[in-house]
């Protein structure tokens, strides 16, 4: 396995990195917001929740 940051092959003391500082890197990333899992917006989630659903009459 390679590291997932500069693709070097990987410290047993840092796995998955090659180095403190890819480590460091990737850390930054998370705590910036670099990394973020998609999301549908509020509306749309709600229709998605609600779709096969019988209206009430």
């Amino acid at each position: 396995m390679s590291c997932p940051i500069c693709e070097r092959a990987t410290d047993p003391q840092y796995r998955p990195f090659c180095s403190k500082r890819c480590a460091d890197v990737d850390l930054a990333k998370w705590l910036t917001g670099s990394y973020a899992i998609p999301a549908a917006s509020e509306e749309q989630a709600d229709d998605e929740d609600f779709q096969g659903l019988e209206k009430p009459h």
